[in-house]
């Protein structure tokens, strides 16, 4: 076995791009072993800024003989179609056999490929893999540069080390030739470094001042930026991403401790993290006393990239570069507050929106007016709900229309404040720190609404309304925030839908699966007892199609699916309960839905939907209690007694004493009326259901569903038994009739709680 050696030296890679390129190389490097039937080994791939190296280690000496076989076209086929056979498997007419396949003479191709020796097959990948590397960005230089067939690299290529057991394997590539030489630190190390191999190749380089494992480099920047926070008595704010970013930037890091002026503290600490993260990859750090916690400190920690004889001066120098940044930062700072909130919302008439949906301005007009509506229907309210028949627990429909509810004095108040804040949510857009730093958008609003004395309610739905950003993000809970964070999102998911600019495949250009994430994840968090339908048409905007609504609606249930298959819930349990939800009362959806999947998990609950998917296959197989059969019939024309309610349930009412006077005439109804003796399996089960169909039904009702899921299992014995022991399709016709509407009513209990037709298994 073997062990190989390759470098691929440059000018530097981005940090940004090492990462990529490591996978790359390794994926490259095996496609070019495993088309050859050589396995690749053991490999290791590592990078610095001026340099990726692949290192195999088990390699074969050689690749075996292989025989393929390939079948052609019929002896007869066109000439076209046999020379195109011949070409694919790099054959001639002369070396093709007739074999006799079904009783037909057919061509086959013998392909004999000889073994090869592993150098040879290396010699002839590395140009192949340097030319099919692919970068985000990379470049031509030199000459050659002027045709397009010249090599492409992220930065000029300056050398190549390729060693097979301390061997040179030969190879040229854009006039660089293969060898054993390679360079260390830029600063640190004098003339090239001959390697030996494998096993010296990490060594040398360290003497030469260069730790290639990128992994090593990272751990050394992030213990040293630890420690060096600390010996000064600080904590030091951690960013691992920053440490990865640093590792990528330096061959030979050294965290170094710097501070600067503490008048720049005054500048909200976003802002100074910002600016030395982004303009100068350092970390900042934070006083680590118990009085100070949390608050920033005027020091930062800067990685250099050189082992120096006077790291003072090293320091010094970033500090200057690091006030600057932080002069500027402080310049926006003030001149942003010299306009308030109002004035800079002016700013937003100038900003299109969308072509179709208006200015920014016209979105914070709508986003305003919303959150106010929330608000007052009590939707978002500072006093918590009763679980059931509060606000949204119905349809909804003649409460969809935004219009105010003096009633309400506390709503009134945090309409006013959730109005105030919808209205001044977007107007730090057109502020110059956020036109420097896009990410504090609605930070920064915050802080400007703060320092113009606005209520606190209406900084903090500023600073929080874009939350949650994403899966795991912090969940808005304060009213204000709650009722703009829905508003905002609504408003844009709605607007969106309304002018034909919905998500497609894995296309969401304007993120409408976030925002409808963050819609549910803000409706959960606060048990926010609204209908989706209701929601829907108050953030429909009346100048666009209103016909948008089936798919929002859509829309959420697909999303709502994806946020629960994170807990654990399986896809067909939601859509078992949602078959009996009508008005889209998200926090009832799902606590039905957890009962639900808790209870089908239990031996009880595989039993009874085993039971359940029995009864209703012969229920469907003799076409009972469904449109066109004598049952259903009988059913329609005894409703006809039945006074219309408006119930969306036409069960709804079952167990009351008009219910049962019309349906007096059908079977099973209380087990009295059949014209023969139950069998004793037929009369428990008769028994079962009047015992249990009441009770779930009103445990449904009061959304006790553990409850509803425990009258369900009552009915587990009784059902096993009646299939165990009852004949259903008995020769008399009145019991095969009376037992069918037995069934009929079984499944018609369990669809009470879900419709256990849509669970799987």
């Amino acid at each position: 076995m073997a062990d190989f050696l390759l470098e691929l030296r440059c000018e530097e890679i981005p940090a940004r791009m090492q990462a990529g390129a490591r996978a790359e190389l390794e994926k490259l490097f095996r496609r070019e072993l495993e088309a050859a039937d050589a396995s690749p080994g053991d490999i290791t791939v590592w990078s610095t800024p001026r340099r990726l190296a692949l290192v195999a280690r088990g390699l074969p000496a050689a690749t075996e003989a292989v025989r393929e076989e390939a079948k052609g076209p019929p002896v007869g086929a066109p000439d076209k179609a046999v020379d195109g056979f011949c070409r694919k498997n790099n054959v001639s007419r002369d070396d093709l056999e007739v074999r006799e396949i079904k009783g037909r003479e057919t061509w086959f191709a013998v392909i004999e490929r000889p073994g090869q020796q592993v150098g040879d097959l290396l010699a002839a990948a590395i140009p192949t893999i340097i030319g099919d590397f692919s970068w985000p960005k990379s470049m031509r230089w030199g000459e050659a540069s002027i045709t397009s067939e010249s090599l492409r690299w992220v930065r000029p290529l300056s050398g190549i080390v390729a060693l097979l057991d301390g061997e040179v394997v030969p190879c040229i590539i854009h006039g660089i030739a293969s060898g054993r030489e390679t360079y260390g630190h830029r600063f640190h190390s004098d003339g090239p470094i001959a390697i030996d191999g494998v096993e010296d190749y990490a060594a040398k380089l360290r003497e030469a001042s260069v730790i290639v494992d990128h992994e090593e480099r990272a751990e050394r920047i992030r213990t040293g930026a630890r420690e060096a926070a600390q010996a000064a008595g600080f904590a030091l704010v951690e960013d691992e991403g920053l440490v990865i970013e640093n590792a990528g930037l330096t061959e030979w890091p050294v965290p170094l401790l710097g501070r600067f002026d503490e008048a720049f503290l005054d500048v909200p600490p976003e802002v100074i993290q910002l600016t030395a993260r982004v303009n100068q990859k350092y970390f900042v750090c934070e006083a680590a006393n118990d009085t100070q916690a949390q608050r920033l400190a005027n020091a930062f920690v800067c990685t250099a990239n050189i082992a120096a004889a006077n790291p003072e001066m090293v320091v010094d120098g970033n500090r200057k570069v690091l006030a600057a940044r932080l002069s500027d930062a402080r310049f926006f700072w003030e001149l942003d507050q010299k306009k308030t909130l109002a004035e800079h919302a002016e700013g937003l008439k100038r900003i299109t929106f969308h072509e179709k949906l208006g200015t920014v301005a016209d979105k914070v007009d709508r986003v305003a007016k919303l959150a106010r509506w929330l608000c007052e229907q009590g939707i978002v309210t500072d006093t918590p709900l009763p679980p059931a028949g509060g606000a949204g627990g119905g349809s909804g429909e003649d409460q969809a229309s935004p219009t105010p509810n003096p009633s309400r004095e506390r709503e009134g108040d945090l309409a006013t404040l959730a109005e105030q804040a919808g209205r001044l949510c977007k107007a730090d857009l057109v502020t110059e720190m956020v036109g420097e730093f896009p990410e504090l958008q609605g930070v920064m609003g915050g802080y400007y609404a703060e320092k113009e004395g606005l209520p606190q309610e209406v900084a903090d739905a500023i600073r929080d309304h874009y939350k949650p950003v994403g899966q795991g993000d912090d969940v808005p809970t304060a009213p204000v925030t709650v009722a703009v964070s829905l508003a905002d999102k609504l408003d844009t998911l709605v607007g969106f839908f309304q002018i034909d600019e919905k998500p497609t495949g894995s296309k969401d250009p304007f993120a409408l699966r976030r925002a409808t994430i963050g819609i549910l994840a803000t409706i959960l968090e606060n048990e926010l007892r609204v209908g989706l339908r209701q929601l829907i048409i108050a953030a429909v905007n009346p100048d666009y199609s209103a016909d948008a609504g089936r798919d929002i609606a859509d829309f959420f249930i697909e999303r709502l699916k994806v946020q629960q298959r994170e807990s654990g819930i399986r896809h067909d349990m939601v859509d078992a309960v949602l078959a009996n939800e009508h008005d889209g009362d998200t926090v009832r959806t799902v606590a039905r839905v957890h009962a639900l999947q808790s209870f089908v998990e239990t031996e009880d609950g595989e039993n009874l939907l085993a039971g359940y998917k029995r009864a209703a296959n012969i229920l469907k197989k003799e076409d009972w209690g469904t449109a066109g059969s004598d049952a259903a019939q009988d059913v329609e024309s005894a409703t006809d007694d039945v006074a219309q309610t408006g119930e969306e349930d036409p069960m709804a009412l079952a167990g009351k004493p008009e219910f049962d006077a019309a349906f007096g005439n059908n079977k099973n109804l209380d087990g009295k009326s059949v014209s023969y003796s139950p069998e004793p399996a037929e009369k428990a089960l008769i028994e079962a259901l009047n015992a249990a169909g009441p009770k779930a039904a009103d445990a449904v009702q009061e959304e006790r569903f553990e409850d509803a899921m425990a009258a369900l299992a009552s009915l587990r014995g009784p059902i096993d038994a009646f299939f165990e022991e009852v004949t259903v399709n008995d020769e008399n016709p009145d019991k095969r009739a009376a037992r069918l509407d037995l069934l009929a009513r079984f499944r018609d209990a369990v669809h009470r709680v879900a419709d256990f037709s849509r669970i799987e298994g």
